[in-house]
């Protein structure tokens, strides 16, 4: 995929290697940082187009530069992490990274990783017009990709937005854990239930942070979930 950006934040010279090597390998630009300070510097200066980011740094760790990014910023982020503890990899997904990986990895997961994460953010930037939505307080103009609730714009990444959209697209119906997971994530993801439910709680603290009576987004109990107005 020529003409994409991949920022390495990672202070392990063999896995940079490795990681850059492959990159590379399939067509994509990459620039490296070797700490979290350094890695916010080349966001800043570079803007990539995604950003692979270790968590185990010296000084400022991943979720620390995940979090201050996601201040500003909402370019996507795969986190690298060596902690198979279930309750890291959704604190990944919580800090506002978009997807992790486990190491050790291989190439191809690494590549099927980065390809979805891309995919994601393309789709949401070049689908087809579609008009204005509303849903109660909630406003997305598609044609624009921007997200508003009660007149307040609200800032989503790609992946929330593509969740959202699905729901929009889709308001009043159920739909289920997994046709959700592969819609948005892709059929690899169709098992990976804790990603609906850290996103769909990221998207709900969004909303509610500027209309705290209403939910958007509503879960029906070991189906799946649904957009309608809740007061």
């Amino acid at each position: 995929m020529p003409n994409v950006k991949i920022l390495i934040v990672d202070d392990d010279p063999v896995i940079v290697k490795f990681v850059r090597a492959n990159l590379q390998a399939n067509d994509y630009e990459t620039i490296v940082a070797m700490n979290g300070k350094d890695g916010i510097t080349a966001v800043e200066k570079e803007m990539p187009d995604l950003i692979l980011l270790d968590i185990m740094m010296p000084a400022m760790d991943g979720f620390e530069v995940c979090q201050r990014l996601r201040e500003w910023s909402q370019i996507p982020i795969i986190m690298l992490t060596a902690r198979g503890d279930e309750r890291d990899k959704v604190k990944c997904l919580d800090t506002g990274a978009d997807d992790y990986i486990a190491k050790p990895f291989g190439v191809n997961e690494l590549m099927a990783r980065v390809r979805a994460v891309l995919r994601r953010t393309q789709l949401t930037r070049t689908q087809g017009v579609l008009p204005l939505f509303t849903c109660g307080k909630l406003e997305i103009n598609f044609s624009e990709r921007r997200v508003a609730v009660d007149g307040q714009e609200v800032k989503l990444t790609p992946t929330e937005y593509a969740l959202l959209k699905e729901l929009a697209l889709n308001q009043g119906k159920v739909l289920t854990y997994s046709d959700l997971l592969q819609r948005v994530w892709g059929q690899e993801y169709r098992d990976e239930r804790e990603y609906l439910h850290v996103f769909s709680n990221r998207l709900r603290a969004k909303f509610k942070s500027k209309d705290p009576a209403t939910d958007y987004i509503v879960t029906v109990g070991g189906v799946g979930y649904k957009m309608e107005v809740k007061e």
